[in-house]
């Protein structure tokens, strides 16, 4: 780790994290504090992911729904209107948008091969956007004079690494410039993301093997074709196995790379020096 000991931490002039969590535990909220107190750069990889990675499939996407109407296809073809992306950090719903879910076409889903395509997408994307977090953390200090960086990730960010390789290239990459932070969940924060997402249900990106996995269990448990699978009943099904899938590939990464930081004590950073204690607090002495 860059920094050995709470008294490093304390004591360095850039401070510098990665945080990883479940979606919906206060990895952006906090990132936002942060920037919001002026010395902290946030570095949002769903952000990037949805601008720099995506944007021309997000467009793309929208614009081949549009062409299907024939008055909006007229003003597309004589370039008589724009269609784009507005993503913020605060609203990355055209990314998941994108990313949609496998079922009934009638009910807003896609075939499996499409959706795995669009899958294979984003997890290149995501990949890379990590990557860049070297030189985003450059470009901050060289450009914008921040001397302090927070990366905050996306929830799948644990699909696309191997905690046990000392040499995997993500964590690797990551470790040399910035602590990894791995917020942990409580058995009740995990029941109250389940209720949240039974309420309103998003995409995700899965890794492969573990889609496969539920996909083809999920078919055969109910009997049904591949187009008859209702998408948001699929993706409820699946998102409590997800977090259960997930939870020990993120505690494995906090013990090997990084540190753990609970979240209710997470949840009560209010400033740029609450979060400095806390993360303090998770280091040696």
């Amino acid at each position: 780790m860059i920094y050995a000991s709470a008294d490093d931490w304390r004591r360095a002039p850039a401070k510098r994290v990665v945080l990883f969590a479940m979606s919906g535990l206060g990895k952006t909220h906090v990132s936002n504090l942060l920037r919001d107190g002026g010395d902290w750069f946030h570095y949002s990889i769903d952000y990037r992911i949805g601008t720099r990675y995506m944007g021309e499939y997000i467009v793309d996407n929208a614009k081949r729904e549009a062409m299907k109407v024939p008055f909006l296809r007229d003003l597309l073809m004589t370039d008589s209107i724009y269609i784009g992306s507005n993503i913020t950090f605060d609203n990355l719903t055209p990314v998941s948008t994108y990313l949609g879910k496998p079922g009934d076409p009638a009910k807003g889903g896609m075939p499996m091969a499409d959706y795995q395509r669009r899958q294979d997408q984003f997890k290149r994307a995501e990949v890379q956007a990590l990557l860049d977090t070297a030189y985003f953390i450059d470009r901050a200090q060289d450009l914008y004079g921040y001397p302090h960086f927070v990366c905050d990730t996306g929830g799948s960010i644990c699909e696309w690494v191997d905690p046990e390789d000392a040499d995997d290239p993500i964590l690797t990459a990551l470790s040399e410039h910035c602590l990894m932070v791995w917020i942990e969940g409580t058995a009740a924060h995990t029941e109250e993301l389940i209720r949240r997402f039974d309420r309103a249900p998003k995409p995700m990106a899965y890794q492969p093997e573990f889609l496969a996995r539920v996909w083809a269990d999920y078919l055969d448990r109910n009997g049904l074709r591949e187009d008859a699978v209702d998408p948001d009943a699929f993706i409820r099904w699946t998102y409590a196995q997800a977090l259960a899938h997930r939870q020990p590939r993120y505690r494995a990464m906090a013990q090997t790379w990084g540190v753990t930081v609970q979240a209710a004590d997470m949840a009560s950073v209010r400033d740029p020096a609450d979060f400095e204690a806390v993360i303090a607090a998770a280091l040696p002495g």
